[in-house]
């Protein structure tokens, strides 16, 4: 494989990310390139101890994505680890495809439940005391409120509990990489 292809091939396999961060990383290797040149080594050898460019394009697309994460802990940063780390490897999306459907359902069920609760609790609080209740109007208000705290407490523990599991994915992911990067680049 030429120079000229395996560039092109990473900057297919980089498509996505910032233009910035394209430019940084093939002027990475591009450096690579030039440095291995005046060492007197082909373009061929270069290519071969690089690997394949779409594989090494998934690394650096996952490696972006947890760095994201963990500049910016928001929803686009967590779903753009959990992608990067689900491109590393097709078994991964075997096996952890649906144990990650699975939980991510549980969560969304959890939250929809919150808001639920959050919403009955404004109702009672806010018409609670014009219907009379059992307690009176005093036991409405309170249980309204009550109601609204409890729902954003366990909304609370739920957003500690959903960075908690993109953490865990992240490390997953860097553990994965550590431990197949000797299988897959013997020579590096």
């Amino acid at each position: 494989m030429t120079r000229v292809e395996f560039m092109s091939r990473l900057r297919r396999g980089l498509a996505g990310l910032p233009a910035t961060a394209i430019t940084d990383l093939t002027a990475d290797y591009e450096s690579h390139f030039n440095d291995g040149l005046a060492e007197g080594r082909g373009e061929a050898e270069l290519t071969a101890a690089l690997g394949d460019p779409e594989r090494l394009a998934r690394e650096l697309r996952a490696e972006a994505g947890l760095k994201r994460w963990e500049e910016t802990k928001n929803p686009s940063a967590a779903a753009s680890a959990v992608f990067a780390v689900l491109g590393l490897g097709a078994i991964d999306i075997l096996i952890l495809l649906p144990m990650l459907m699975g939980v991510l359902g549980a969560l969304f069920g959890v939250f929809m439940a919150v808001i639920g609760c959050f919403i009955a609790g404004g109702a009672v609080f806010a018409v609670g005391p014009f219907v009379s209740p059992p307690g009176g109007p005093t036991t409405a208000l309170l249980a309204g409120v009550g109601l609204m705290a409890g729902a954003t407490s366990v909304g609370a523990v739920l957003t500690i509990v959903t960075i908690g599991l993109v953490n865990a994915l992240a490390w997953y992911g860097r553990l994965h990489y550590r431990l197949l990067k000797p299988a897959i680049d013997p020579q590096g």
